[in-house]
């Protein structure tokens, strides 16, 4: 099956588009788009891997699900486009890295900066219907960015893996912790990130170790 995503990952990913469920997949997110009004938009679904080529990845964040309000979602898990008003995770996000690094919060919302550094921004669902959470989930994608993960953890060393929330924890739970750095702490959403978000340092953690394996830090 020929997919329109970044060529690196499309040579890793090339035998996972020939599985039956990659197949019922697509099947299902081409009627989806004809049919209701889903985000991100159709051409932005691997936005993610669009700034960030199987050989630049030095960070993954795991998110969930695509925003699903009008404006917001456009690829990056946390990110919102330029000119929305960055989301309450978003803000705390902001907050810890303000925190952190003794850093400004920017006032916009585009991580896109943060993924042409090298930081894979994967959610673990990559579409939803507007105004309805969770719509798309259980339909392959998870399958699909399983074996994202575990492309980058078999042929990779060296990532820094930032798992925040239970959900993004189990996703990544077999990760090799001798040969990554993984960071976990609990979700950076106003309902959980007083139970070990704030104060966890994960931007710190994340450039320490870069330059400790000989990597660029990242400029949050």
């Amino acid at each position: 099956m020929d997919v329109k995503i970044e060529d690196s990952w499309k040579e890793q990913l090339k035998d996972e588009f020939e599985k039956p469920y990659f197949k019922e997949l697509t099947n299902f997110v081409r009627q989806e788009y004809q049919l209701r009004r889903i985000f991100p938009p159709g051409r932005e679904i691997f936005n993610a891997f669009e700034h960030c080529s199987f050989d630049r990845v030095k960070v993954v964040i795991l998110g969930q699900d695509p925003y699903h309000e009008p404006g917001q979602a456009h690829g990056l898990c946390f990110s919102v486009k330029a000119g929305t008003p960055p989301p309450p995770s978003l803000v705390n996000i902001y907050k810890e890295i303000e925190s952190d690094l003794g850093k400004t919060a920017p006032k916009d919302g585009d991580l896109t900066r943060w993924a042409n550094q090298g930081i894979l921004l994967l959610n673990a669902t990559l579409t939803v219907r507007a105004h309805l959470a969770g719509s798309h989930q259980n339909k392959g994608w998870e399958l699909f960015t399983d074996a994202v993960i575990h492309r980058l953890a078999e042929k990779r060393q060296h990532i820094v893996y930032i798992l925040w929330g239970s959900y993004a924890q189990r996703k990544g739970a077999f990760i090799d912790k001798s040969a990554n750095l993984v960071l976990q702490s609990a979700h950076p959403s106003p309902l959980s990130a007083y139970r070990g978000f704030f104060g966890c340092k994960h931007f710190s953690k994340t450039n320490d170790y870069l330059i400790a394996t000989g990597q660029t830090p990242v400029e949050w």
